[in-house]
């Protein structure tokens, strides 16, 4: 791999000689603008506004543009006499866990090579060192004419560097949240979890630029004077219309069940369990059905005759007491009727 910069790591007192070099490259194709009449390509030209003429690159600078518009020119020497110590260096400032960097401040990933024997030494040590403490190296570095901050970790046995935006060059996400207020119920989280579950994890080795495929297929065939092969289009997805979340997410967790049957077979797919949310309204509702039928089946039964109570001995004998009284008292004034009045003597 080509360097891009040479110069050192400095840890301390240590420095460890080095060369920078990409670790990624971009595969995208790219297009050249042409003329649609006869295919002529486009190419820009550098015209200097004043005289209205192409100037060659050996007479272009550099300038900053006032806020008025006026152009303050900036030369090579303003540039190399400021004073930045990591002109060459790659100065570690702090060792940090890695958990602490925000991805949103990384940018593009660069190896960092020992450069030349004597400096396999120092590069080993601060490898392991950095392996055996689990953390990353904060740094600042001078590239393309400004400083920036860099992330060092350890990739296999290189050593690996993440440049890093700085920190207020992050902007605050509070603008981007939405604006009402939105609430989400269980069910619909449990079948989000359901549908994270059933998508499963990945190879990262097995993703690829499917779209990277498609323009190299489309030029082939051009430049073999051959149609390209038509690709059935894929579903935008619902085309920004407003739906119903609940049916999406379980048609949803459908879908990607299905493409792991068909892309796995004889390996387990991930099966949704019952929601706990529903099982429970299931519950509910059975426990409700059952209560109705019961208080139905009880007021559809017939009433049952109530028995009359015995009487009790003692009331018998106090009834009978009664009779026999009344039937006494019935006779004696019968009898009190039946004798004579005795006649009263009349006087002499």
């Amino acid at each position: 791999m080509r360097s891009i910069w040479n110069g050192a790591i400095s840890f301390g007192l240590v420095s460890i000689p080095i060369k920078l070099v990409n670790a990624t490259e971009n595969h995208s194709i790219s297009f050249r603008q042409i003329h649609l009449e006869d295919g002529g390509r486009i190419r820009y030209h550098k015209v200097c506004e004043l005289e209205d003429k192409e100037v060659a690159n050996d007479e272009i600078g550099k300038g900053y543009e006032d806020a008025d518009g006026s152009i303050i020119p900036i030369t090579e020497d303003d540039l190399a006499q400021l004073p930045i110590p990591t002109a060459k260096t790659i100065e570690i400032v702090s060792f940090v866990p890695a958990e602490r960097i925000d991805p949103l401040q990384m940018g593009t990933a660069y190896y960092l090579q020992a450069n030349g024997v004597p400096a396999a030494k120092p590069y080993t040590l601060l490898r392991e060192a950095l392996k055996r403490s689990n953390k990353v190296a904060i740094a600042k570095f001078a590239l393309r004419g400004r400083e920036r901050l860099g992330m060092l970790r350890v990739v296999d046995d290189v050593i690996a560097m993440h440049g890093l935006l700085w920190p207020d060059e992050i902007r605050a996400p509070e603008d981007a949240a939405p604006d009402s207020h939105v609430t989400v119920r269980d069910a619909e989280l449990d079948l989000a979890d359901a549908l994270m579950d059933t998508l499963g994890e990945v190879d990262m080795d097995s993703l690829h630029d499917d779209y990277r495929d498609a323009v190299e297929e489309m030029i082939e065939s051009k430049a073999s004077g051959t149609e390209p092969a038509e690709t059935p289009k894929k579903s935008d997805g619902g085309g920004g219309k407003v739906i119903d979340l609940m049916s999406a997410l379980e048609s949803s967790v459908r879908a990607a069940k299905k493409a792991r049957s068909e892309g796995e077979e004889g390996e387990d797919v991930a099966e949704v369990t019952e929601l706990s949310s529903r099982s429970r309204t299931k519950k509910t509702a059975a426990k409700k059905s059952t209560a109705t039928k019961k208080t139905a089946a009880k007021k559809s039964a017939p009433a049952k005759k109530t028995t009359p109570a015995k009487k009790s001995t003692s009331s018998k004998k106090a009834t009978a007491a009664k009779k026999s009284t009344a039937k006494k008292s019935t006779s004696a004034s019968a009898s009190a009727k039946k004798k004579p009045t005795p006649r009263k003597k009349a006087s002499a």
